[in-house]
């Protein structure tokens, strides 16, 4: 049996876990919540490439991971090339803004961009954009809206702060491409747990893209696992640096898990 490590700041990787576990059913997976240094967009790059190396140091000497999941845009956008560096022969699969699925599903090229203000101004993100706009025909047009204290509301499971932030940021993205926008991308693994509230808030018009099952495909691809196992997945392991109580309920509410988060000091 393979085993693949995934790590976010906090909860919000679990998007990506829930993508994972269908993709994958016979591989066991350990997700770590560094909720106690959630969330990473809000933190230094040198905080968050040591919490990277730290928790993929683990991962490795107790698990022995088999492959590893950025489950995180912050920390991909500033930790994997380092990760990648000090650990080469370990398959590493990041996450990115799903800039390039939205180019190519958008029809007017307006493309709205929800993330923290980590993934915004890092160089991984900028890179991206400038050869997403070179490399097209048809003009593109990104409307990038930083969501501060949506990943952190998302994490603490606080429903009111995160109804106030949905409707500040999806009102920020109509005001700056008012009725030509109609892709948006959730460029932080936390967004998708509040598809139903930004969705309703930017009208069904509007498309909305997270990246949770290509990150899936391309674990499995990396894995060398030809396709989907059948049968039930294998239940994963659950561990939080900070409360593992709400990672997890989190698992509970939004995958259905009735594991119990264990505590990890690292």
């Amino acid at each position: 049996m393979k085993t693949v490590g995934v790590f976010d700041s906090g909860v919000g990787g679990l998007s990506v876990l829930r993508a994972l576990l269908a993709e994958l059913p016979g591989v066991r997976f350990i997700y770590v919540a560094d909720s106690a240094y959630a969330p990473y967009g809000e933190r230094t790059v040198c905080e968050i490439t040591d919490r990277s190396e730290r928790i993929t140091a683990w991962l490795l000497n107790t698990h022995h991971i088999d492959a590893l999941v950025v489950a995180c845009n912050t920390a991909t956008a500033m930790a994997i090339d380092g990760l990648r560096t000090t650990h080469p022969d370990l398959p590493i699969v990041g996450v990115e803004p799903a800039l390039k699925p939205a180019a190519a599903l958008s029809r007017t090229g307006h493309i709205g961009v929800l993330a923290t203000r980590g993934t915004l101004h890092s160089a991984r993100f900028a890179r991206l954009r400038a050869q997403l706009e070179s490399n097209t025909s048809t003009p593109l047009h990104f409307v990038c809206q930083p969501c501060d204290g949506l990943a952190d509301a998302i994490e603490r499971g606080d429903l009111p702060a995160q109804q106030l932030l949905c409707e500040r940021y999806a009102q920020a993205l109509r005001d700056q491409a008012p009725g030509d926008m109609d892709t948006v991308v959730l460029g932080c693994t936390h967004y998708p747990f509040a598809a139903d509230r930004l969705g309703q808030l930017l009208g069904p018009d509007v498309t909305l893209i997270d990246t949770g099952i290509a990150v899936a495909r391309r674990t499995r691809d990396v894995l060398g696992i030809a396709r989907a196992a059948d049968g039930d997945p294998v239940p994963p392991l659950l561990l939080s640096t900070g409360d593992p109580t709400l990672l997890s309920q989190a698992a509970r509410r939004w995958l259905g898990l009735q594991t119990q988060a264990g505590k990890l000091e690292t």
